[in-house]
């Protein structure tokens, strides 16, 4: 019998660069599994789990979870059986640590494509503190690129809208410095191994994944 070679997709890039939309369009191409290291945190601090409430203050201050507690959140994931013929990164890794861990983690015969989305910092700014998330069913708008269609009111459930507090201008730009300096030596480490490849997500979405997806084919 012919063994299934997994197929591991990273996805690098800066908080607000677009890799959430491109992750859900890979998704829905490749029907691989989309792990978002944000999506599990933002999870465990709406339902008040122990590691909701650990990592909640760490958040708002714009500041980065540890390793360790992200780690072992990803480890888990990508051990369940709906991942063995591989499964989307999204964030993950952010350090040359937690790469580390991840390849000790991987099937040695799986296929590993790294995408690094990139943008000016101050598209990402704009993009960032324009963003509107809903207190209740957690879906996010853009005050000018998605608008809700009543002001400040989510379309899904009719709940209030409100701009967190890490998506503000100034805590975004120091998330930005914070994620650049860890970043570097990741984009290397993947750089030395022929594995990265750098895509601008400046243009459209559509447009950012034509690029992503003749690097995937390739």
């Amino acid at each position: 019998m012919k063994t299934i070679q997994p197929l591991i997709i990273i996805l690098l890039g800066p908080p607000g660069v677009g890799k959430g939309s491109q992750a859900v369009k890979i998704h829905k191409s490749r029907h691989l599994p989309h792990i978002s290291t944000g999506d599990i945190l933002r999870a465990n601090i709406k339902e008040k789990t122990p590691l909701g409430l650990q990592t909640q203050s760490i958040i708002e201050k714009g500041e980065l979870v540890s390793d360790e507690i992200i780690n072992k959140m990803v480890l888990e994931r990508i051990s369940e059986q709906d991942c063995k013929k591989g499964f989307i990164l999204d964030g993950y890794p952010r350090t040359l640590a937690q790469a580390h861990v991840l390849e000790k983690a991987l099937d040695p015969q799986a296929m590993i494509k790294v995408i690094m989305y990139s943008a000016k910092n101050e598209t990402i700014v704009k993009r960032i503190s324009g963003r509107l998330t809903c207190k209740h069913c957690g879906q996010v708008f853009h005050s000018t690129l998605n608008p809700p269609k009543k002001l400040n009111i989510c379309d899904n459930c009719s709940h209030e809208l409100m701009q967190r507090k890490d998506d503000q201008a100034e805590i975004v730009l120091e998330r930005l410095k914070i994620y650049q300096k860890e970043i570097d030596p990741l984009v290397q480490f993947y750089h030395q191994k022929g594995l990265l490849q750098s895509i601008s997500c400046e243009g459209s979405i559509d447009e950012t994944f034509t690029q992503a997806n003749l690097y995937l084919n390739s």
